[in-house]
């Protein structure tokens, strides 16, 4: 008779587990560039646009939704830090931006709005963890929100960048201040949705901390 002996345990499994788990939750750069995300006619408008008027800072999410003629309806700009980035909490963060701002658009067969995200960070490098990590919860929360999955774009201080397409610029960048005190006339007609904005933190022990502001036009 043989008997099998199951070692027990060890605090490094469950670890390595969660580790496997959190990687799944990520895009690597050529399967987002291969996932037939909608191009943005005019990025540079958008990413200027956007960066007027929330002024975000380092570790700035922005997520915005663009109408059929690539207006921006609703806007929401927050903060969370972490050093382990998972896609699980940065999809939460979006699906909890985007139902604040804007109402779903689950009862269509077909999306007809877009959602595009702003990451402010630093590093040259055109895609890092983090990015792939907001990357599969913009995705997600997409998805759930019923709206297309659009644009994923990196501000730093060289400039702004459309990931998986190579298009970008150098102006805005990470820490510039806006060109132009007012949009101008354009610009207005694709801002003119409510903006609302939410800083959560998270805090030495994990939890999240929140800010919240809200700005109308």
């Amino acid at each position: 008779m043989t008997f099998a002996i199951t070692p027990p345990l060890t605090a490094s499994q469950p670890s390595s587990a969660a580790s496997a788990a959190r990687l799944g939750r990520m895009l690597e750069l050529s399967e987002w560039a291969s996932a037939g995300i909608p191009l943005l006619s005019n990025p540079r408008e958008i990413v200027t646009g956007l960066h007027d008027r929330h002024l975000p800072g380092p570790s700035t999410a922005v997520v915005a939704v663009l109408d059929a003629e690539e207006r921006v309806t609703a806007s929401a700009s927050f903060v969370l830090r972490t050093d382990t980035p998972d896609g699980w909490d940065f999809r939460n963060a979006l699906l909890a931006q985007l139902r604040r701002v804007i109402p779903h658009d689950l009862r269509l067969r077909v999306p007809v709005r877009t959602a595009v995200l702003l990451y402010c960070r630093d590093g040259e490098q055109p895609w890092t963890e983090t990015d792939g990590a907001w990357m599969w919860g913009l995705r997600d929360a997409c998805t759930l929100h019923g709206l297309r999955c659009g644009a994923y774009i990196t501000l730093t201080r060289d400039g702004w960048q459309v990931l998986g397409e190579g298009r970008g610029g150098r102006r805005p960048y990470l820490g510039s201040r806006p060109d132009r005190p007012e949009l101008s006339g354009a610009a207005r007609g694709r801002f003119n949705g409510n903006v609302a904005a939410r800083t959560p933190r998270r805090t030495a022990g994990g939890a999240v901390e929140a800010r919240r502001r809200t700005a109308a036009r």
